[in-house]
């Protein structure tokens, strides 16, 4: 997959039409919720209305634009809300979305020995992913998982943000 960003000189992520963002950070990217409740608005802004409030402390999310001080984002269930960036982490946690349990094995491979199950809409802390594979961590755990099992590896955008009404 090509890189949706491009380093600037000053060291800055771009966005794919050469637009530095905010934050300098790429976009999209993955962080994780701080709190246990979070507003959830339909723009940018305290005076914006809530749609809806999370209340899951460490469920990952994918920002898919920012502005100086808000996050647009892309939720597991492929809601999109702004949040504040306050509410945000940068610590990378996953989570099993499909309605089956998860095999986690002791290496990245499938005839490898099962450690445990990762539990349908469990989190778990992400470690890192290579070939298809990535390590996790959950109840003093760590193992491999098909990262296509899990919610919160694929760099591709998640949610398309909803268009504008037509006039």
């Amino acid at each position: 997959m090509a890189a949706a960003f491009a380093l600037s000189p000053l060291g800055a992520a771009a966005l794919a039409d050469g637009r530095v963002t905010p934050s300098g950070l790429p976009v999209p990217r993955y962080v994780t919720l701080k709190f246990g409740s979070v507003n959830a608005r339909s723009g940018p802004g305290d005076d914006y209305p809530a749609l809806w409030v999370y209340r899951v402390r460490g469920l990952p999310v994918q920002v898919i634009a920012e502005s100086s001080e808000w996050r647009r984002i892309c939720d597991p269930d492929r809601g999109v809300a702004w949040v504040h960036m306050r509410t945000t982490d940068g610590r990378r946690n996953v989570l099993r979305t499909a309605p089956g349990p998860l095999a986690v094995q002791s290496a990245p491979r499938d005839d490898a020995r099962t450690l445990a199950l990762l539990q349908p809409r469990a989190l778990a802390a992400l470690q890192r992913c290579e070939a298809g594979w990535c390590r996790i961590k959950a109840d003093g755990v760590s193992g491999w998982v098909r990262a296509a099992g899990i919610w919160g590896v694929d760099e591709r955008v998640q949610c398309a943000p909803p268009r504008p009404a037509a006039r």
